[in-house]
């Protein structure tokens, strides 16, 4: 076998990728969860209609994990991120899932997260130099 760089991916090896992870993990887990799927909750101008921030997630194995959350700088402030992420709790409650987990830099909202009842597992110090990645979950009732 070759190992060749992609500078940037190529669709089919993504696609071989992932689907030879998924097939493994589904018999590893004997299909007892359903397949991971992605979510998303787009922020948009009511005036313009178009998109400009939201929350994409994506559900597997009982949990939500938060991959992107972004409101723009002008409507901070306002609610609309503890919204986001209480719709995306109700998501995964929906869903079934037990938890949700997430990741944010120290430069953007780990205290916004705890006050919304996330506790961090995990840190990963000096990443980007100079600031912290910070891990955190909460568990779903």
């Amino acid at each position: 076998m070759d190992i060749v760089y992609e500078p940037e991916p190529l669709p089919e090896t993504r696609a071989a990728i992932l689907e030879g992870l998924i097939a493994y993990n589904e018999r590893q887990t004997e299909g007892r969860y359903p397949p991971p799927r992605s979510v998303a909750l787009g922020l948009r101008d009511p005036q313009t209609g178009r998109s400009v921030g939201g929350l994409t997630a994506r559900i597997a194995y009982s949990r939500m994990f938060v991959e992107l959350i972004f409101v723009p700088e002008h409507l901070r402030g306002q609610g609309l991120g503890a919204e986001l992420i209480g719709r995306a709790e109700a998501v995964a409650r929906e869903a079934g899932c037990t938890g949700i987990w997430l990741d944010t830099f120290s430069f953007q909202a780990p205290g916004f997260y705890e006050k919304l009842g996330y506790t961090e597992f995990g840190t990963l110090a000096d990443y980007p130099p100079g600031f912290t990645r910070h891990y955190l979950h909460k568990q779903l009732s």
